[in-house]
Order: C-alpha cells, then sequence, then structure tokens
C-alpha cells in the first residue's frame, strides 16, 4: 500500500503511532463505505439488511474479515455499524441484552458463512484454473473419499443435495438463523 502511495512504508508511522493504529484506521474507513440502512421497523428484515450489507462489505475487501474478527472496532463508522444493527434489532425484544445477542448471533453467522465463501473463491484463483477445470482436478479425490464407505451422509449430501452457488448458499443460511432467532423471541 505504502508503494503505491509513493510513500515508504515506514512513512506511515510519522502520522501513525503503530501498525495496529494503521488497521484500526484502515477498518474504520472500510466500515464508513458500507454503512448499514436505516432500519424500517421490520427486525428480520432489517437484521437480514445489515447481514447483507456486512457479507458485500467483506466481500469488497478480503482482508476485513480477519481484523474485525480480531480486534474491537471502536472507530466512529464501527460505532455507526453496530448502533445501525442494534436499531435494526430493535423489534426484536425490549431487552437490550437479548437485542445484542440476536446482533451478534447474525454478525458471527455473517462473518462464518463469508470467510468459507472468501477461502473456496481464493483456494480456486490460486489454482489459476476455471471452476470447471478445478471441480475436475479435485473430482478423483472426492471419487476415492465417496467409495471408500466411510462418509455415508457426505457421500449423500454430494451425490444428493442441490449445489447451491454462494448467494443462494448465504440467503439459505440467513434464513436459518433469522428462523432461529423467531424461535428463541422473548
Amino acid at each position: 500500500m505504502a508503494g503505491a502511495l509513493g510513500s515508504g512504508t515506514a512513512s506511515f508511522y510519522r502520522v501513525l503511532n503503530n501498525r495496529d493504529e494503521l488497521l484500526d484506521r484502515m477498518v474504520d474507513a472500510v466500515l464508513g463505505e458500507h454503512i448499514p440502512p436505516e432500519p424500517s421497523g421490520e427486525w428480520r428484515t432489517d437484521l437480514a439488511a445489515v447481514a447483507r450489507n456486512r457479507r458485500t462489505m467483506l466481500n469488497a475487501h478480503p482482508w476485513l474479515g480477519t481484523q474485525l474478527a480480531g480486534r474491537p472496532a471502536i472507530g466512529a463508522n464501527a460505532l455507526t455499524h453496530y448502533e445501525r444493527a442494534l436499531a435494526a434489532a430493535g423489534g426484536y425484544a425490549d431487552d437490550p441484552t437479548t437485542n445484542s445477542s440476536a446482533v451478534e448471533t447474525i454478525l458471527a453467522y455473517v462473518l462464518g458463512a463469508t470467510v468459507r465463501e472468501l477461502a473456496e473463491r481464493q483456494v480456486r484463483q490460486r489454482s489459476g484454473l476455471t471452476d470447471v477445470q478445478w471441480h475436475a482436478s479435485v473430482a478423483p479425490y472426492v471419487q476415492e473419499v465417496l467409495d471408500s464407505g466411510a462418509y455415508p451422509r457426505l457421500n449423500r449430501m454430494v451425490r444428493e443435495a442441490d449445489d447451491l452457488d454462494p448467494d443462494r448458499r448465504f440467503e439459505r443460511g440467513l434464513c436459518c438463523v433469522l428462523d432461529g432467532l423467531t424461535a428463541q423471541m422473548p
């Protein structure tokens, strides 16, 4: 990044105290580019919008997931994100602890689902193969595993389950999480 700006790597530290401060500012800058929409008052719709917004942001900035998972984000934009998420959960319960738990559940799902999505994409990109070529390259190994008989449920899943694209897989999981929150509503 420093080279792209025509600067030396250590030059940033004349303005910033350390690498952590640089990362904090980078995280907050990205969060500022992706502020969630104002809530409508329908908690389920609003939390889904928060989830989709977070997924879009993580897909646009693949480095961000590890930063959000590994450090508290407390910049102004991070606080705006959390405020909007709590407002989205406002119709879920009157209890702030319950609403905070609902938000954390949604954000944890998004992070996990998106990290998996990004990891799959990165493996394919590193291989230099198209999706069809990549699937063909791993097919013999998968077939060997399935033929072993050691994984009957995996065998059934590979042979019978729909191969959902990342968007459909995300939406299906999000619906499951929202249904779970609905079942736990106070």
